[in-house]
Formats: C-alpha cells, structure tokens, sequence
C-alpha cells in the first residue's frame, strides 16, 4: 500500500492523488501540513528532511517533490507508459511543461492564491495582487497559444502534463472576484479534464 503524506487542499498533493486515482493505485494519506502539523516531527522529517508535502513512501521506496512523485507513478504503475510515454521528443515536451510549473508558473501563482485565497479581504492588498494576477496572466496566455489545435498538452494524449498544469489551472479558475482575459484553448482544454473522474474527486473541491 502506497502512503502518501499531506494535506487534501495542497495543489501539489493534489497533483499525486489525481495521478494514483488515473492509474487505479489504492493508497493511504495522512494529513499533514498546514493546520495539520506533523512536518517537524522527527519521525516525518525522517523521510522528508524538507519539512514538506507531498511525501510518498511506497515499501521500503520514500520520495519527495510532487512533480518527482508524479513521474514516478506513472514509470512504476503505469502500463505502458501510459501517462508518460518512453518517445524521447514526447517525454522531452512533457518534462518542459512540468518544469515550467516549477519554475515558472508556481511562483506566479503563488501570491495571488495566498492573497485572495488565503489572506481575510480585510487584509488584502489588492495592488499588489492586480499587479501578481498580471503577472500569472502572462504564463496562462503562453499556455493557451500552445493549445491552439490541441487536444491535451503533448501527443494528443492525457498525461501527466495535464495533471500538474491541471491542478494549477483549477486554482486559477477558481478564483473569485477577479477579471480574467478570455483564453479559448486553455478555457477548452481546462473544461476537458476538469471532467475526469481523479479531477472531480481530488482537484476540483472548494479552495482553501
């Protein structure tokens, strides 16, 4: 049985759950993190000397970084690769999205979801905040020319790629109070996988 440590509204558990619930993988989560605690406790940083979540233990096997998980479940339970096929351009293509992610997108997006999602209105600095929706807008628009005549992300076929940028998009698309530019593609694409059995179930819950 695979145990995977974190918090249900963390974006990038959320990205590991979904993935499991795509290859039919049974696991246990623990909460932790957050209102949780638990990630200074010596036992827990025991296998993530991090202090971070998502953590996996599978067996004997414990791995951190969500992205790093992600790629692991898909090579280790994935039949035939099917979320992360073997060709080198496609794997190639779908590496860059999930850098991109980390590099790019997540520390976009992560002070407008603490400063609308987590931060009491009374708190707000919505100045700030205009000018990181700006920001964040700028990769959303770069994603959505890149789905012009797509399906999925890479290769017409669902992958993990569409996992990771789909749990960031739920977030984006979830945000209340603020004017987004119209993106066709990416709105298509979002409404596509938002239809997904592991989105509905571990992605598209209220954000928190």
């Amino acid at each position: 049985m695979i145990t995977i440590w974190g918090r249900a509204n963390s974006v990038n558990v959320q990205k590991v759950l979904w993935c499991c619930d795509e290859l039919v993988l049974p696991f246990e989560r623990i909460d932790a993190g957050g209102q949780f605690g638990r990630l200074n406790e010596p036992s827990f940083l025991a296998l993530n000397p991090n202090g971070k979540v998502p953590t996996l233990v599978d067996g004997n096997y414990v791995l951190w970084e969500s992205n790093a998980i992600v790629r692991y479940l898909a090579l280790e339970y994935g039949p035939s690769s099917m979320l992360y096929p073997a060709e080198p351009k496609v794997r190639g293509s779908i590496e860059r999205w999930l850098d991109w992610s980390a590099t790019s997108l997540a520390p976009a997006e992560r002070p407008v979801f603490l400063g609308l999602v987590r931060t009491p209105p009374e708190k707000r600095d919505m100045a700030q905040i205009a000018a990181d929706l700006h920001q964040v807008s700028q990769h959303w628009r770069l994603l959505d020319q890149h789905l012009t005549g797509r399906f999925f992300l890479e290769n017409e076929r669902f992958s993990i790629a569409d996992i990771v940028l789909g749990a960031f998009a739920r977030r984006w698309f979830g945000l209340e109070g603020v004017e987004r530019e119209p993106l066709p593609n990416l709105e298509r694409w979002y409404q596509r996988i938002a239809q997904r059995e592991g989105f509905r179930k571990y992605v598209g819950i209220p954000l928190t």
